[in-house]
């Protein structure tokens, strides 16, 4: 079923719009509530992961450990996506 499901998304061209569906879905999972409740948008542009903020203090923190986000989000989609993370 699973094969079938993936020849299914590859044939139809759906994979980058389940890449982007996967990656919203992995920010949640990786950052947890605290991150989640200021979380006002995640966005996957190209190898591009556009994230919005309401909280510059939390922006800020987050800054700090970019390539590890990266790395963590990668590691949790199974395929490397992600080239850079915008904090916004």
């Amino acid at each position: 079923m699973g094969e079938a499901l993936q020849a299914f998304i590859k044939a139809n061209k759906l994979e980058k719009g389940m890449d982007r569906v996967n990656v919203k879905e992995a920010w949640v999972k990786l950052m947890g509530n605290g991150v989640n409740n200021y979380t006002t948008g995640v966005e996957l542009r190209n190898e591009t992961l556009f994230v919005s903020l309401s909280s510059s203090v939390l922006r800020e923190e987050l800054s700090h450990g970019k390539s590890k986000i990266v790395t963590m989000l990668n590691e949790e989609l199974g395929k490397e996506l992600i080239k850079k993370l915008v904090l916004r």
